[in-house]
């Protein structure tokens, strides 16, 4: 070893020994200066931190806030405390993944966790006919509403034309829908015009909180909360139907759980009732049983067949939702991701479109030739799910059936699949399957779990099969406006209609009237209809105001 090598280690060592030494030179200095029991207790903490840490400053004495009144001190509590405002962004933040971002986030009650049902609420009228999660979060709500409203002209417009004449004065109408700031448009639109109105959930992950304390608030009796139990979702319809001194004579639904229901409890409503009003497709399908089986005892009216709904609320509508839901809760990326749909309906047809537009290679499975041919002039692979389950990163159900996805095809499928509904029931995937010993639930974020295999194999299923969008996202108010306007129209149109028109069946929506709703969104757009001439009316055989298609005709 050279000289020169050697003392540059000697060198090392002795700064590395001179180091050590002041550092030990700071230690006892403040070992000095640290209070001892027998030290006088009176010693300046404030001296003695100085000179330790001459970086850091001493604390200054806070002065307390003096109010000239007690409205100045209750106008300064509405506003949240420094901290209250770090836990308040924590809980939006957290809410992002929580359907519609709900407002409930900014509750500030000490007995949130309570169940609404043990809860003891009334609103600022004395009422105590509701039961939501907390009625305290109504401004809130009103803030929702309000936002709602402004994308919902058309239905506005409904209500200020037909306010004056009151077409739904006496109708008493029990609603069972998703409860979000849509839907309290609808509902106060229908108490506007003149109805009564008892209102529950149809889906026990879709009530916005906040909304449900608004319409509790104004008087609408509301029974609905997010995350409620199956015991809680029947209670909610009971509580809806069961009431003292007030009888429903139409019935809105969405699903079919609450004619069911009445069917089974309260036959006797329908001595007195004069509709129903169905929008989705399982709802319709159990209608057509019913009517099938000679069991349905008053005129039903298909919503979800309209023309409106079908192409408005199910492709457009899930065109766009599909894609917010499964990125508020996975953060998936979706470019080269292999995906399959299962059906190819207008709710299949606009996931499909979204999906394969950001990249996404999507199949599609299908029952029906018709749809099944559409879906590969699209540029879609029409396969069967069991032989490509193995390669599928992402299953979408858009079925409206049961067992879509089976616990089979779930055993098989690839570690990290992520597992969707958009159909309508949650047992479109076998989930109640998914509750055995043998796996494990793990809760990754609001409405995601990790079902784990014994082989640690994951899957990941989102709102627990319910419906992705209005469990896990948004849904465009738009849309839902084109949806709430034919639901109003249905009901007035069942309500108001002369004896005789309408026997104990399942009809379709007037065709007058679909063109009715979409003209009143035209408005939005800057759009102008063309007229007919006399002489094209004649030629085509149409009346110059419509309907312009014949009931049997496609669009």
């Amino acid at each position: 070893m050279t000289d020169a090598v050697v003392d540059g280690k000697l060198e090392a060592v002795k700064q590395a020994t001179k180091y050590v030494k002041e550092t030990e030179n700071v230690a006892e200095k403040y070992s000095a200066m640290t209070v001892s029991k027998n030290s006088d207790m009176n010693m300046n903490v404030g001296e003695l931190q100085s000179a330790a840490f001459t970086a850091v400053p001493t604390l200054k004495s806070v002065k307390k806030i003096q109010f000239a009144n007690a409205e100045d001190k209750q106008e300064f509590q509405k506003y949240p405390t420094k901290a209250g405002r770090r836990s308040l962004s924590r809980s939006i933040s957290q809410s992002s993944t929580d359907s519609y971002s709900s407002a409930a986030s900014y509750s500030d009650s000490s007995d949130d966790d309570t169940p609404p049902r043990d809860k003891a609420q009334t609103n600022s009228k004395g009422s105590s006919d509701f039961c939501v999660k907390n009625v305290k979060q109504a401004e809130f709500g009103r803030r929702e509403i309000e936002i709602a409203a402004q994308d919902m002209s058309a239905l506005i417009s409904l209500r200020k034309r037909a306010q004056g004449e009151k077409p739904l004065a006496g109708a008493k109408i029990v609603g069972c829908t998703h409860i979000t700031a849509q839907t309290a448009v609808l509902i106060e639109t229908l108490v506007a015009l003149g109805a009564q109105c008892r209102w529950t959930a149809c889906n026990i992950y879709s009530t916005q909180n906040e909304v449900a304390a608004a319409l509790a608030e104004t008087g609408v009796p509301v029974f609905a909360w997010k995350g409620e139990s199956e015991d809680d979702f029947w209670w909610c319809i009971d509580r809806c139907v069961n009431t003292e001194g007030w009888q429903a004579n139409m019935i809105l639904d969405d699903g079919g759980d609450l004619t069911h229901w009445v069917y089974k409890k309260y036959p006797s409503v329908f001595k007195k009732a004069q509709g129903i009003v169905e929008e989705s497709v399982t709802g319709v399908h159990r209608l057509y049983q019913l009517s099938k089986a000679g069991k349905l005892c008053v005129p039903a009216m298909n919503v979800n067949d309209s023309v409106t709904k079908q192409k408005f609320d199910n492709l457009y509508c899930c065109r766009e939702s599909i894609l917010d839901g499964l990125k508020r809760t996975t953060d998936v990326m979706f470019g080269g991701k292999q995906v399959v749909v299962c059906g190819y309906g207008e709710v299949g047809k606009g996931c499909c479109s979204a999906l394969k537009a950001l990249g996404a290679i999507v199949c599609i499975t299908e029952i029906d030739p018709i749809c099944a041919l559409q879906g590969c002039m699209d540029g879609f692979r029409v396969v069967k799910l069991n032989e490509v389950i193995r390669q599928m990163d992402v299953v979408i159900t858009c079925a409206g059936n049961k067992n879509v996805v089976t616990r089979e095809q779930l055993d098989r499928m690839k570690n990290g699949c992520i597992v969707c509904n958009m159909g309508h029931s949650n047992t479109e995937i076998d989930v109640a399957s998914l509750r055995s010993p043998e796996l494990t639930w793990e809760r990754v974020r609001s409405q995601v779990d990790h079902v784990i295999w014994p082989d640690g194999k994951r899957v990941v299923l989102l709102a627990e099969g319910r419906l992705l969008n209005l469990s896990c996202s948004t849904v465009p108010t738009f849309v839902l406006s084109i949806t709430a306007t034919t639901q109003a129209l249905a009901l007035i149109e069942l309500f108001n209609a002369p004896e005789g028109r309408y026997k104990q069946d399942v009809y379709l929506l007037p065709k007058k009237m679909d063109e009715y709703v979409a003209s009143l969104h035209l408005s939005n757009f800057d759009a102008h209809l063309t007229e007919l001439s006399d002489e094209q009316a004649k030629y085509m055989g149409l009346n110059k105001n419509g309907p312009f298609k014949p009931n049997y005709y496609r669009y």
